[in-house]
């Protein structure tokens, strides 16, 4: 499995078939280059501009959007319905969470998840092996609260995502404080490729680079 990353939060995930899923694509204001890559699949975690510009994905895609159990080109995919905000949608409404599961892997994509999970939430999500989670406050948690979701959910790979660069003019932090905290690193490539294998007894925490090194 490759998972690439474009920026903000989202990411092109390339199973070893060459079925691949965009999670997340924005549109030209948010500051990054816009993701202009084809794929099978495109998941949005909420109808937000940044979250939801179909039209920078290429190829007759399938939009998966809402909660549930979803089966796709052969890939399951849960939505598990959380909320963007710390008073149960009230100030931004509901995120959906999205486990996908793909190459004898789960790999979770949180979207802008913005509070603390419950214990229901944590249960529903299940095992995690991949988590995408946001990191840099104000829109969504920040990064002492995305600490606690690591926590919670055990992953063995982390990669923190919409955080602040200088390609970004938005209120939100850089992950440094975050890979502080858990030990994690920046690394420069804008891909990594996984597998089983790789994961087996790791406990890692990554940024990507959103751009190629």
């Amino acid at each position: 499995m490759k998972i690439r990353y474009f920026g903000h939060s989202c990411f092109k995930i390339t199973l070893e078939n060459g079925i691949s899923i965009v999670t997340d694509p924005f549109d030209q204001t948010v500051g990054y280059p816009l993701p202009e890559t084809e794929a099978d699949i495109v998941t949005s975690s909420h109808s937000h501009f940044d979250h939801n510009y179909f039209k920078a994905v290429k190829g007759d895609f399938k939009i998966v959007n809402t909660p549930g159990e979803h089966d796709v080109d052969g890939v399951h995919i849960k939505g598990v319905s959380v909320f963007h905000d710390d008073e149960h949608g009230a100030k931004r409404g509901k995120n959906i969470i999205f486990v996908i599961e793909a190459d004898g892997m789960k790999v979770c994509h949180a979207g802008d998840l913005g509070h603390i999970l419950t214990d229901d939430m944590v249960k529903e999500v299940g095992d995690v092996d991949v988590l995408m989670v946001p990191v840099g406050g104000y829109y969504t948690i920040d990064d002492r609260q995305a600490v606690k979701v690591v926590e919670q959910l055990k992953p063995k790979l982390t990669i923190a995502m919409h955080f602040r660069t200088s390609n970004v003019n938005l209120p939100i932090e850089t992950e440094d404080n975050f890979l502080k905290m858990t030990g994690g690193r920046k690394i420069q490539s804008n891909e990594i490729e996984i597998d089983r294998n790789y994961l087996e007894g790791r406990k890692d925490v990554i940024a990507l680079n959103y751009k190629d090194s």
